[in-house]
């Protein structure tokens, strides 16, 4: 599906009014000329511009609103961008419950199986990859994950 950049920009604007509707309850910072809002109110005002040549570019070009992509045409790809927004789904339910180890290798086992590559292989790097992507965010990042069952487990 493909979306005239009008509509995007049209969102980007509405969501920068938003924040900048939202920051004006932020604190001022003692002894200074700006406070917290000041970087939101930052990136606020960019979302606001780039909607803005974002709607002028796509009322330019005169296109349909929405538009249907050509790969949502193949049962296939549609197949399997919908599987990825199934294993989203699972992994915001179960992690907390599972834990990132067992949720996130069952979400990439799973899509894995689904994209074709064979069974011992997908194992395997689905444990390996989570095994990392674990290491890096809870070691290295100091990123809390979830442990969910296997918190006794935990390192």
């Amino acid at each position: 599906m493909k979306l005239n950049d009008a509509v995007v920009g049209a969102f980007l604007i509405a969501l920068a009014a938003a924040i900048l509707v939202h920051i004006q309850s932020y604190p001022l910072i003692p002894g200074q000329n700006y406070g917290t809002a000041l970087f939101p109110g930052v990136i606020a005002v960019g979302f606001a511009l780039t909607g803005i040549v974002l709607v002028v570019r796509g009322l330019r070009e005169r296109s349909p609103l929405v538009s249907v992509a050509p790969w949502l045409r193949s049962p296939r790809l549609t197949a399997n961008f919908l599987a990825i927004c199934a294993v989203l789904v699972f992994y915001v339910l179960a992690a907390d419950a599972l834990g990132f180890l067992l949720a996130g290798a069952i979400c990439l086992l799973a899509l894995f199986l689904k994209f074709g590559v064979p069974p011992v292989r997908a194992v395997v790097i689905a444990l390996v990859a989570t095994l990392l992507i674990h290491t890096l965010f809870y070691k290295l990042l100091r990123v809390p994950l979830p442990w969910g069952i296997l918190e006794r487990f935990a390192w």
